[in-house]
């Protein structure tokens, strides 16, 4: 077996790592530019993959690792492009009301009498997928569950279902199916009544529409749910009610006289127990043709009072409303005058007015001079005449007569002149560094001084009182709806859906707060965690990274049965688990619960057997490497393909040995070890136990390497000094030795049969990586040349991928920690591996896990830019070490500006 191309892992590894893609990358772009793929193909391929941030891993192989943790809420897996789902359901699934009203119900009794175009809408089948879903939330013994049924049923009702799906969209959708299969289930429950929805009573209220539609007057009601608010132009969520409860020019309600203009006010006759704000961060850009989110700030309260967008208080908000609108008035005129103070000047460059004064001051201080500070400079440094120039001098231009003196002698000492800059022009050692007046007397000095440290007193004096006028307008607009009579509509955030990304793709998650623990929770698709206001107000308002929130979810404070535990009527204990479910679902949650702990104990029963045949294994391998006289009978077989002599069952070896000699034996040796192997070649086993990587063999018989190869490797195996455990194994060896000497190097050419193995064991994942650069170019090269040639490609695809995701995940955290030498060393991460590997992952194949692992990958390091980087550039590998610089620079910026520590 002949390995060419060996790399040193022993010392610095990053010049072996830069070789292995250089290699990697010459293979893969002679492969790339023979598909014919141009810049389009991939612009469209980019295209399709429009996803979020979390991509759909698979399980952990062991169970154990998928085990709910006590009293941890349960996660949802993300099934593809489904974090949105995830969010939105979390959400709701922790307001307790709407929890009990889902596992409550109950489908009606007439099912299959109701009309057909109900049944088309599918909101039955989905109400029950969400009763199991929340019940799975409720008593699963899973850390998260697979919310895919129901997904794949809401799914069908969009246009496209491998796209990411609208977030207001599925809401809308979401609530309009809960609220047709609860209207239908009332129908049946309260025949020749009026059917009273829980789902319209928990998250439906009202308005009354006032206003003038050219000239006449009108009042309008109007039934509402999610209540969309503008989020551009405003600074919090007040400022968006406020605009959007008027619309239009709305002087005309409040006059006497008909008039032309039209305009409307909203007042809120009827609020929800559940107040859902929408949040409008994407607009459309006309010009470039795209959407495009809206990175501004904007805060919003834990606590949000309502009361002055109440019809009953519309009177008094319209006089606190006229109130602010002419404090604003008067706040501008103020701010204005202030910025002539701070902004003085009338060029381009203006500066702070006392400055100006207090600069002018330092000047006329400063020691009058009488000296130019063009005089005493040495003329003969500057050429062609410039000091006349600076000095505003005319030049002598009269030519001097031919022949004469003056004119001979002045063209040789333009001949000899020589200019040094710097060097002959000095200043005169009195002459100050900084500008002086040339003459000022001590009266001038002194009525100058006065009036300049007067008027710098008056300045500051009036951008003082200007500061505080302005800060005081400040506080009593923010004060304004402060008094206790406008404060008796409290509602209190529970949850705040957020999206991080651009317009066209993110991650979604949602912060929701438990008022048992009082605590902030975040849940992020299977990962639910601990986590807290401030950390919510850093990806909720905006501005950070590209992180903000999309929906605000607010809960009737007065109403505390919205999120009260659910108590046992006779023993007054408090609901929990599966104690809070009907008979059906505690039954199915405990179907699932003895499957999972069946996958558990097969799980433990499986490393047990793995357990116990290592340790067979190293006893066995104890007992060969004692002498032959005195070992006892080894095992007949471990059912493992070892290259070693002493699996030959000792009572056979010592039998023909004593009997026939050595070279008996070592023929009766190989034929017992390769009927061994061919058994092992013929055998079926997944990618990751192929028996081509424990022997070589195998790996021969696989592809019919000629009788010469297959008898060649043999007698070199048995030929190894390793196996001279007693004198019967050297002799056995010598013959071997013997039969490998009369094999001539040209009757073999074993350079046709280099051999790919892959070890995928535990290391340093930059190791890992560099190992599996080169094992996948060399295993495709492999392959070129037969199908048993090399190992499944798929497989070694899948570790290289996971093994740069991991890298990749390290280098986030390290940047994210926002400290200096955490920072440096996540770029130098990203820098030098993650940058660098990604043109593998996009040219070779153009495989769509690539493609999305590398989209995960940009798209995370984008968040933190607050801007695209399109995945084009990583197309281009000529280009690599380019664009990694350029976005290491961009990190650094990125880092220093938002202060992520």
């Amino acid at each position: 077996m002949i390995v060419s191309d060996v790399i040193d892992l022993t010392g610095d590894d990053k010049d072996d790592l830069q070789r292995a893609i250089a290699l990697s990358l010459e293979e893969s772009n002679r492969a790339f530019r023979e598909t014919g793929i141009t810049d389009e193909d991939i612009a469209e391929n980019k295209a399709s993959l429009k996803r979020t941030h979390t991509e759909v891993w698979s399980d952990s192989p062991n169970p154990h690792d998928r085990k709910r943790q006590e009293n941890c809420p349960v996660g949802l897996k993300n099934v593809g492009n489904t974090c949105w789902f995830s969010a939105v359901i979390q959400s709701l699934f922790n307001l307790l009301e709407f929890q009990r009203l889902v596992l409550h119900y109950s489908p009606p009794a007439r099912m299959q009498d109701l009309p057909r175009n109900q049944k088309e809408h599918r909101n039955l089948p989905f109400m029950q997928e969400l009763r199991h879903l929340f019940s799975l939330l409720v008593g699963s013994k899973r850390k998260y569950v697979d919310p895919s049924r129901a997904v794949e049923i809401l799914k069908d009702a969009f246009k496209s279902s491998e796209s990411q799906q609208d977030v207001s969209e599925f809401t809308h959708k979401l609530l309009d199916w809960l609220e047709d299969a609860f209207q239908i289930k009332a129908e049946e429950d309260r025949e020749g009544e009026k059917p009273k929805n829980p789902m319209v009573d928990l998250f439906y209220g009202r308005f009354l529409a006032v206003g003038v539609l050219e000239g006449k007057k009108f009042e309008n009601t109007e039934m509402f749910g999610q209540y969309p608010l503008q989020v551009n132009g405003f600074k919090d969520l007040h400022e968006c009610l406020e605009a959007a409860m008027i619309e239009g020019e709305i002087e005309s309600l409040h006059s006497a006289e008909n008039s032309a203009k039209s305009g409307q006010e909203h007042w809120f006759t009827e609020l929800p127990p559940v107040l859902t704000f929408e949040l409008s961060r994407f607009e459309f850009n006309q010009t470039l043709g795209r959407p495009e989110k809206i990175h501004n700030k904007l805060e919003f309260p834990s606590m949000l009072y309502m009361d002055r967008y109440m019809d009953r208080n519309r009177d008094i908000t319209r006089i606190k409303r006229e109130e602010i609108r002419r404090l604003k008035e008067h706040l501008t005129v103020l701010q204005q005058r202030l910025e002539r103070y701070l902004s003085y000047g009338s060029g381009p460059k203006r500066f702070p007015l006392a400055d100006v004064l207090q600069y002018a001051m330092e000047f006329a201080s400063s020691k009058p001079v009488c000296t130019s500070p063009l005089e005493d400079v040495d003329t003969t440094a500057l050429p062609g005449g410039t000091t006349a120039q600076l000095t505003g001098e005319q030049p002598d231009t009269s030519v001097p007569a031919e022949g004469s003196g003056s004119g001979s002698q002045a063209q040789q000492q333009q001949r000899v002149s020589i200019h040094k800059p710097f060097t002959q022009s000095r200043v005169p050692p009195d002459l100050p560094m900084h500008p002086a007046p040339r003459h000022i007397t001590e009266e001038e000095l002194r009525v100058l001084e006065g009036c300049l440290h007067r008027w710098r007193s008056e300045v500051e004096n009036d951008t003082r009182d200007l500061q505080a006028s302005i800060s005081r307008i400040h506080r009593t607009i923010e004060l304004m709806y402060s008094d206790k009579s406008m404060m008796q509509v409290p509602y209190r955030l529970h949850a705040v859906l957020v999206h991080e990304g651009q317009a066209n793709a993110g991650h979604y998650w949602a912060y929701i707060f438990d008022p048992h623990q009082q605590q902030w929770m975040k849940y992020n698709d299977i990962s639910v965690t601990k986590s807290s206001w401030e950390e919510l107000v850093r990806d909720s308002f905006g501005g950070y990274r590209n992180a903000s929130a999309y929906c605000l979810m607010y809960i009737d404070d007065k109403k505390p049965f919205l999120i009260e535990e659910e108590f046992d009527k006779e023993t007054g204990q408090m609901l929990s688990g599966l104690d809070k479910l009907p008979p059906d679902l505690k039954e199915y949650v405990e179907a699932d619960n003895k499957l999972f702990v069946r996958e558990m104990e097969e799980w433990d029963a499986l490393q047990a057997r793995k357990l116990q045949q290592e340790k067979l294994a190293l006893a066995a391998a104890s007992v060969a490497a004692q002498p032959m006289s005195t070992e006892p009978c080894p095992p007949d077989n471990t059912g493992e393909p070892f290259t070693c002599l002493n699996l030959w069952p000792y009572h056979l070896k010592q039998l023909v040995y004593d009997k026939c000699g050595p070279e008996a034996a070592f023929f009766k040796a190989m034929k017992v070890e390769y009927t061994r192997l061919l058994r092992f070649a013929q055998e079926d086993t997944p990618p990751e136990r192929d028996y081509r990587l424990q022997h070589v063999i195998v790996y021969f018989i696989h592809n019919q390497a000629p009788k010469k190869i297959v008898e060649r490797t043999l007698l070199m195996q048995f030929a190894d000094r390793n196996l001279g455990f007693d004198e019967r194994c050297k002799s056995i060896m010598k013959v071997a030795r013997a039969k490998l000497e009369l094999i001539k190097p040209d009757e073999v050419n074993m350079e046709e049969y280099e051999v790919s193995r892959v070890f995928l064991i535990q290391v340093c994942y930059v190791e890992a990586l560099m190992y599996l650069i080169f094992a996948y170019q060399y295993n495709k090269e492999l392959l070129a040349k037969g199908p048993y040639r090399g190992h499944d490609e798929e497989l070694i695809a899948h570790y290289r991928r996971e093994c740069l995701l991991k890298l990749n995940e390290h280098a986030t955290v390290l940047f994210e920690t926002g400290e200096e030498t955490e920072v440096n060393a996540g770029l130098n991460i990203m820098n030098e591996l993650v940058v660098a590997c990604i043109p593998l992952l996009l040219v070779d194949e153009m495989e769509e896990k690539d493609m999305v692992a590398v989209e995960d990958m940009r798209n995370r390091w984008c968040s933190y830019l607050g801007q695209e980087m399109e995945l084009a550039f990583f197309l281009q590998p000529s280009h690599t070490r380019h664009i990694c610089g350029e976005f290491v620079i961009l990190l650094v910026h990125a880092h220093n500006d938002h202060s992520l520590s």
